[in-house]
């Protein structure tokens, strides 16, 4: 059976660009690690915050517009995007939430220890400790690598059609059930980041698109050859796929699967060093070959933005 290795990215949509590089960079120091456009809306910026290499299983996406309106978090939509920190650096991210005015919750799931905020857009966020996962060795601000965070846990889906839902998880995509507890059902994949999928059993209101909302979450395609077996199996099975698109840093195909989320499958490579070197990512506006005629223009269009070090660490 063919199986995704667990969670490629995750794109939300937010306002305000600088206050988005401010808390995934200055606060929870992830690497902007790519600094581009919406493809689709070329006056609007894509930004891409991941480890020191912006691997597969580590990157929020996200696209900021001002003029756009609140969204509702619901169903048909991932409610909480989760990420894994170090074992034993709990009380370190306690404090760095504290030092930012951050307020956060704790709570239990499946005996894991979550650690739960919200992004200054509203997008709901958690952090556990595990053993899982490479270090990430990307050094920001306040943060060294025995706290940073690796990459993704994995995600809270909320499904119009729970078990509409379950059925792709585990028929399609190859996770597999692990548990259940309360309204909650547990998937894993066989991936070491953005593994762990829990399904909420008790839909709650119908969710909008909007700022503070996630757009879609991605699943990891090996490469070219995987892509287009995950795009016939999904024919197959009577998803609508749409073609396959080159997002230039991995190619791309989205469809909706029953419970209303938005999925894309996506490739490994090529990565974030596609279009410039490790060194320099982030550092500098990327277009694709097709905008890149209209470079001037669009730089004039877009607001100013930098990653900078916020005042509480300096």
């Amino acid at each position: 059976m063919q199986k995704t290795e667990g969670i490629h990215h995750i794109s939300a949509m937010v306002n305000d660009p600088q206050r988005n590089i401010d808390f995934y960079a200055g606060v929870l120091g992830l690497r902007l690690v790519k600094k581009t456009i919406n493809f689709d809306r070329p006056e609007v910026y894509h930004l891409y915050f991941g480890n020191e290499m912006g691997q597969p299983g580590t990157v929020i996406t996200c696209f900021p517009w001002p003029k756009q309106l609140k969204g509702r978090i619901g169903t048909g939509q991932v409610g909480v995007t989760s990420y894994i920190i170090p074992k034993g650096s709990i009380q370190f991210w306690k404090k760095r939430l504290q030092k930012f005015n951050i307020e956060f919750i704790s709570s239990v799931r499946f005996g894991e220890s979550y650690l739960k905020f919200n992004d200054p857009d509203g997008l709901q966020l958690e952090l556990i400790e595990r053993d899982e996962g490479p270090m990430n060795n990307w050094n920001f601000g306040g943060i060294q690598a025995e706290n940073a965070i690796k990459g993704f846990g994995g995600a809270v889906l909320l499904s119009a059609q729970p078990h509409k839902t379950t059925d792709m998880l585990e028929n399609i995509l190859g996770l597999e059930c692990i548990g259940q507890e309360d309204e909650f059902l547990r998937f894993k994949s066989e991936g070491q980041l953005g593994n762990t999928i829990d399904i909420t059993l008790n839909p709650s209101v119908r969710g909008l698109m909007g700022a503070g909302t996630v757009h879609h979450i991605a699943w990891r395609a090996k490469n070219d050859e995987d892509h287009s077996r995950w795009r016939m199996l999904l024919k197959d099975k009577g998803y609508h796929p749409t073609e396959i698109l080159d997002r230039n840093y991995f190619k791309a195909l989205y469809f909706h699967e029953e419970g209303g989320i938005l999925f894309e499958i996506a490739t490994d490579p090529p990565g974030f060093s596609f279009d410039e070197p490790v060194a320099e990512l982030g550092k500098k506006l990327m277009l694709p070959s097709w905008l890149e005629s209209k470079r001037e223009e669009l730089e004039e269009t877009l607001p100013p933005v930098e990653v900078r070090v916020l005042e509480g660490d300096k």
